[in-house]
């Protein structure tokens, strides 16, 4: 058997007898080269938490500023409201709200860091304020101080005045896990707070750190709520993670204790929190 040069003639031999020209075979069709796959796109990458943050000359003015109550200053040490304000971008001129303001502790640091050029919207519903809320809340709002502060008795679903649009962000500061005992529409709610920012506006969260694994199962038992359902549900509304901090973190705590205001005593203010700064797209 001999093959030419070319690998297109082939001799076939057979015996003494003479050699026999063999017509090449047609060429097959041409080879298919399979394309590689196209790379899928790499995922966001999840913000570094951050430890602390440069506080603002406008958070630090609001939070010396000489006529605020002693209650409030008492505080301050656990709710480190300077980090936080600061981590969420507030700042004068911005306009603002806050998702059941209670008796209005952050709704007035809000009100004196926007000033006179902002304006802040303090939500409550009514299962708060015929608890706890009506009263403190009222008597907040007769401050001077708060003349630009809105108040809204909204239902968690529907928290803003009709036709709120373009704010700069909205806080939701330790109350998520609440609106899932009070069974709230929390995706009408994250809905109509996505409606409510401007693109770029900030949703703020911060809420006690639940154990892993128990979801939402202990936000009425120990008003906690485990962080990885909280930002499932969260982000599900449309809005993306853009950042998160670790100031109000605390390794220490066994996460098996009530950390509502009313039963945490002494353990007031020492619970681990998480602090989520979510964005909407744009």
């Amino acid at each position: 058997m001999k093959f030419s040069a070319a690998g297109l003639t082939v001799f076939l031999t057979a015996g003494c007898g003479s050699p026999q020209r063999v017509p090449p075979e047609p060429p097959g069709p041409p080879a298919v080269v399979a394309s590689a796959p196209a790379a899928a796109a790499p995922a966001p990458a999840a913000p570094a938490p951050v430890a602390s943050v440069e506080v603002t000359p406008a958070v630090a003015q609001a939070l010396a500023a000489p006529d605020r109550a002693e209650a409030d200053r008492a505080l301050d040490a656990g709710r480190k409201p300077e980090q936080w304000l600061s981590f969420f971008g507030i700042a004068p001129g911005q306009h603002v709200a806050e998702i059941a303001a209670g008796g209005g502790y952050t709704s007035e640091l809000l009100a004196r860091i926007v000033g006179p050029s902002g304006g802040v919207i303090g939500e409550n519903p009514s299962i708060f304020l015929k608890r706890f809320a009506e009263k403190p809340w009222s008597e907040r709002l007769a401050k001077p101080v708060m003349k630009n502060v809105v108040r809204s008795d909204g239902e968690p679903a529907a928290p803003f005045p009709p036709g709120t649009t373009g704010l700069d962000a909205v806080l939701s500061v330790l109350v998520y896990h609440d609106t899932v005992w009070q069974g709230v529409d929390r995706a009408a709610m994250n809905a109509a707070i996505f409606a409510a920012l401007r693109p770029g506006g900030v949703y703020g969260v911060i809420d006690h750190s639940g154990r892993p694994g128990t979801g939402m199962t202990e936000t009425e038992s120990l008003h906690r709520i485990e962080e990885s359902a909280l930002r499932a549900e969260v982000t599900r509304a449309g809005f993306v993670l853009d950042g998160e901090a670790t100031f109000l973190r605390n390794p220490a705590d066994t996460r098996d204790w009530s950390a509502s205001p009313r039963v945490a005593g002494e353990k007031r203010g020492t619970s681990d929190r998480f602090v989520l700064r979510f964005k909407k797209p744009g």
